[in-house]
């Protein structure tokens, strides 16, 4: 039991730690810390995007202010791995989904590892495109849709890009990288 009251110990002194740095996270992004609102926020601030007064505004997180896709509804994700699955909405006012993902990871059992936050690409998807192609294909949609690899490859934005939907700029590239690995 003493090797259990230590884990516990440091356990706890860990997420005080933890705690800490997501107050100081939550003071600087106006929301709490949580990989959604911090995707949001990063999103945001990278890619000129405005996002809804509410964080409960369903299927839209904002609209783009410049590029592009100017005026356009978005989505964002941020999943700390990339492992082709998105939540897909069947909303008709949303035009696309931004999603930041971590590093590439088979979905496979969990234990012994990480998901670091960390940005290692991005993706724009046309959601209009998305879900014809998923319902054609008899996919379910919703949380954790499989998206192919393919759709996931043409909707690279960084660190290359397969679209011109959205060009990266060099500034964004290296506000991007900063997150990276």
């Amino acid at each position: 039991m003493v090797v259990a009251d230590e884990e516990l110990r440091v356990l706890a002194a860990l997420l005080m730690k933890r705690n800490d740095i997501d107050a100081q996270i939550a003071q600087l992004i106006e929301r709490p810390m949580t990989s959604g609102h911090l995707g949001e926020y990063i999103a945001a601030k990278i890619f000129d995007i405005a996002l809804e007064t509410s964080a409960a505004a369903p299927a839209i997180d904002g609209r783009f202010r410049s590029g592009p896709p100017v005026g356009k509804t978005v989505n964002v994700k941020w999943y700390l791995k990339q492992e082709g699955v998105l939540d897909v909405s069947l909303s008709d006012a949303l035009d696309y989904y931004l999603v930041l993902t971590g590093p590439r990871s088979a979905a496979a059992s969990s234990k012994g590892g990480i998901r670091p936050w960390r940005i290692d690409a991005v993706y724009l998807f046309d959601s209009k495109d998305l879900v014809a192609d998923l319902t054609s294909r008899g996919v379910k949609v919703g949380v954790a849709t499989g998206v192919r690899n393919s759709q996931w490859e043409a909707a690279e934005i960084y660190p290359a890009s397969a679209t011109s939907a959205l060009p990266v700029s060099a500034r964004q590239s290296a506000q991007l990288a900063l997150f990276g690995p």
